[in-house]
């Protein structure tokens, strides 16, 4: 158990340096790895992290499986495990990787809620404008939705990162990465009329740059942020599955949808790998068969439709 222990040590320290990832990612990773520890101290026997072969590894599937986790939670598992063993072979600790030929269980592409252009649209004509809140709010989500911005973006963004004559906002995402991001003429105006209210608050020191405060004059916390966005669209009628993220997908969709670049839009929603911003053309041709397969004449739903 010492060499795992040590070896922890090192892959989470390379996991924070190298791939600059958050504490929270850090801890799944390792999460995964103390998964397949566990497995072996139930069997009784601990192999060093060099003596670890394919079927092992194959068992303890078999070992997951039985405990009854979701394919996607399997799925996720797998990948941490995989990832650890890239990191053994970086590091010259294994001259074979047993993870090469191993497969999780298929889980399909769970693709993102979408709203709808109207739907946007409703979900601000309900903000009322009149409470402390209101301008606050709109300026929130046509920000989310121009923008792509995950929410955690969106509360840390500051007034010394927005760049209004170029219409850019200086983005920190994800590994401190950082990204300019424009900013629609619609969402630039909402951020104008909700200044007033905003530098009207008391505003408390540290909190003096954040964009975005609640009424005690303190930066917006993620909760506070999902909070509203529920009520909202509860308020307008909405029954999809909505949070933040959903302004994120919405706006990835309708670019590539409308045509846009691929690049392009990876760039604004700043994804490191192009294959995750494929999910959005997987989704445009969801739509674009669920359409075909509803008014072709092969197709088993037009002819219910037709009532033959």
């Amino acid at each position: 158990m010492d060499s795992w222990n040590a070896i922890l040590r090192e892959y989470e320290i390379f996991l924070k340096l190298e791939k600059a990832l958050s504490e929270n990612s850090v801890s799944a990773y390792t999460a995964d790895i103390r998964k397949l520890l566990r497995y072996f101290e139930i069997r009784g026997q601990v192999p060093a992290p060099d003596e670890v072969e394919y079927q092992h590894l194959q068992e303890f599937l078999g070992w997951i499986n039985g405990l009854g986790l979701s394919a996607r939670s399997q799925a996720r598992i797998i990948s941490g495990i995989k990832s650890f063993y890239k990191f053994l072979l970086i590091e010259d600790r294994i001259t074979k990787d047993p993870t090469a030929m191993l497969e999780g269980p298929r889980t399909g592409r769970k693709l993102p809620e979408v709203l709808s252009v109207d739907e946007i649209d409703r979900i601000l004509s309900v903000i009322d404008l009149s409470r402390p809140e209101g301008r606050r709010n709109r300026a929130m989500i046509e920000v989310l939705y121009s923008c792509g911005l995950r929410v955690s973006e969106l509360i840390n963004l500051q007034l010394s990162n927005l760049y209004r004559t170029e219409g850019f906002f200086r983005i920190i995402g994800k590994g401190d990465k950082e990204r300019l991001v424009p900013v629609s003429d619609r969402a630039l105006k909402e951020i104008e009329f909700y200044l007033p209210d905003r530098n009207a608050l008391d505003i408390k020191r540290g909190h003096e740059d954040f964009l975005f405060l609640n009424r005690r004059g303190r930066q917006l916390t993620r909760v506070m942020v999902f909070t509203v966005v529920k009520e909202l669209a509860a308020d307008a009628g909405i029954r999809k599955t909505i949070s933040p993220h959903t302004f994120r997908h919405s706006f990835a969709t309708h670019l590539v949808e409308g045509g846009a670049d691929l690049r392009a839009v990876q760039e604004m929603l700043g994804h490191e790998s192009i294959l995750t911003t494929e999910i959005y053309t997987h989704l445009d041709r969801e739509y674009l068969r669920e359409a075909i397969m509803s008014y072709h004449p092969r197709s088993g739903k037009s002819a219910e439709r037709n009532g033959k």
